[in-house]
């Protein structure tokens, strides 16, 4: 038999499980995990230096009745099939029987001092039957399971709570809420569902993880709804990350009577996310006392809305690992710039060239001593335009940084870091430009890769990556991911043009700055005209160094940090 535990959780390698199972070991308990599959819970927490010493993981299938599981304090059950499309006997499955299953096994515990099941704001305590063919497999399976489990506990005299947050948000969620995002900032959202007073009431995951954690010490008998009924109606929501990411948002709506009758073909809308857009208010008294008993506070809507805005843009909407934080969209003379990195005391600040973002500089960055300032440039990749110059962009950039760093720039952002350095040489130590685009002859490849707007904005990523002579890694299905953007084409292709347009200037004004400037370049790809400045060719490569000899170029970057 294994050894008792403080806490077993169900579920534990989703998106609420994994958050509660690290909170519950930060607080020193000793924690039971269930797992149906591989294990993908350990290195989760290790990623995020959660101490798994005091976690021991076990095997189980809630669909079955449970057995050889430890004795525990305080059972949580965390699991379900969070879906859509799903038919009755999938969702009935792990939704009822498997909830029934945690609830009978919770009976047998000598011990148990609470099970706590995660139900739902929508189904708990509503009075509602389940209705499979209104509600669809999901939701009425959850009413089916809120409904039984609450008879069947009291049968069995097992102390039982309920829980029922609303949209949980937070790192790593890219369902429900988040696919409504997901079209907004692909500008495919051309209206919005239901009328202005839709209430789609959201919940961080830390605070419900924090408030889990704290429920089995609560007074029983009492059931708990957890949201912030601060959340703004949803046209508001959608209108605050719009500004916060810089795209538009809709300015029409669509009545939900009439998106029930259209057909999903026409409206790209599951009906079963249509039960979960109403004006409806909820019971939340008690959890709003309980949470300020033990001292819990929800983080402000609006804070929390754009914080998850940014780890949705960070991730591709789950289609990409995120990375290293800090990252996030900051206000920059007009435009929404997307940045990475350190903002106050960079060692190295690095702007991307064409057709890159600042995803582009990730292998680079890792090779550098101390932190680094990456941004979108204004227009490009995440960040939204502006209508001031770029330098004026820049030299904004550069107000929040205290160090005096290294100005790392590449290809078409050469000339602006060259004319930032000419104007403001007290603020960065020392200046490197790689594969200078106003060095380059007329019909480089920097020129050729241009194209057209439109043949960018279609160009999968393996196909970019080979017009470049790369291979299709991380950085280049970023790089594609951005271009298919509305308008993100069409800007980099003019952008390609003022750097060809400004090769001149940029030339007479490199042997006026006054800070010192090294030149940096893959043999494959020198400069086309002779320069006064120390040269450093990189071997066996072409125009993009920072991807393909990252630990090479870090060596000749690396110097000039003062």
């Amino acid at each position: 038999m294994p050894a008792p535990v403080d806490a077993l959780v169900f579920g534990a390698t989703g998106f609420i499980g994994r958050a509660l199972t690290a909170e519950l070991l930060a607080r020193g308990q000793r924690v039971a995990a269930t797992l149906r599959s591989r294990d993908t819970l350990t290195p989760w927490l290790t990623a995020r230096g959660v101490d798994t010493g005091r976690l021991t993981l076990h095997p189980a299938d809630i669909t079955r009745p449970l057995t050889g599981l430890p004795q525990a304090r305080d059972v949580y059950n965390a699991a379900a099939r969070y879906a859509f499309g799903l038919d009755a006997r999938q969702a009935r499955a792990a939704n009822v029987t498997g909830a029934l299953h945690v609830l009978a096994w919770a009976a047998t515990l000598p011990r148990l001092r609470r099970l706590v099941h995660l139900s739902g704001y929508r189904v708990s305590g509503t009075g509602l039957t389940p209705d499979y063919a209104r509600q669809g497999a999901y939701e009425a399976s959850k009413t089916e399971a809120d409904l039984a489990l609450r008879a069947r506990a009291g049968e069995l005299g097992v102390p039982l709570t309920l829980v029922n947050p609303s949209t949980v948000i937070g790192p790593g969620q890219y369902v429900g809420l988040a696919s409504l995002l997901e079209d907004l900032w692909h500008r495919r959202l051309p209206a919005l569902p239901g009328g202005p007073d839709v209430f789609l009431p959201i919940v961080t995951i830390g605070h419900l993880a924090r408030f889990l954690a704290e429920v089995p010490a609560a007074p029983a008998g009492e059931h708990y709804w957890v949201l912030d009924e601060d959340t703004p109606p949803l046209p508001e929501l959608i209108a605050l990350v719009a500004r916060h990411t810089g795209v538009p948002a809709p300015r029409r709506s669509v009545p939900l009577g009439l998106l029930r009758r259209l057909p999903r073909r026409l409206t790209g809308v599951d009906p079963e996310t249509l039960t979960f857009l109403a004006s409806d208010r909820y019971p939340t008294a008690s959890a709003r006392a309980f949470a300020e008993r033990v001292g819990l506070a929800m983080p402000p809507a609006g804070e929390a809305l754009r914080a998850w805005a940014d780890d949705l843009v960070a991730a591709r909407f789950g289609a990409a690992p995120p990375p290293p934080a800090p990252y996030g969209f900051h206000a920059v003379a007009g435009s929404r710039t997307w940045v990475i990195g350190e903002r106050h005391s960079p060692t190295h600040v690095l702007l991307h060239g064409a057709p890159l973002n600042a995803d582009c500089w990730a292998p680079l960055a890792a090779a550098l001593p101390g932190p680094v300032l990456a941004p979108d440039l204004p227009g490009l990749g995440r960040s939204s335009p502006t209508s001031r110059p770029l330098d004026a962009w820049l030299a904004e950039l550069f107000a929040p940084v205290r160090t005096r760093p290294v100005l790392v720039a590449h290809s078409l952002a050469c000339g602006p870091a060259l004319r930032f350095a000419a104007g403001h040489p007290d603020r960065i130590s020392g200046l490197v430009l790689l594969s200078p685009a106003f060095l380059q002859a007329p019909g480089s490849r920097l020129v050729r890769s241009a194209l057209a707007a439109a043949a960018l904005r279609r160009m999968p990523a393996p196909r970019l990556a080979a017009q470049l002579g790369l291979p299709a890694g991380p950085e280049l299905v970023s790089a594609a991911a951005d271009l298919h953007r509305p308008g993100v084409a069409r800007r980099m292709v003019a952008a390609l043009r003022t750097a060809n347009a400004e090769r001149e200037e940029a030339r007479a004004l490199l042997d006026r700055v006054t800070v010192p400037v090294r030149l940096i370049a893959g043999a494959d790809d020198p400069p086309a005209v002779p320069v006064r400045h120390p040269l450093t060719e990189i071997p066996e490569t072409g125009h993009y160094p920072q991807l393909t000899h990252p630990t090479a170029l870090a060596a000749h970057v690396a110097p000039h940090a003062g």
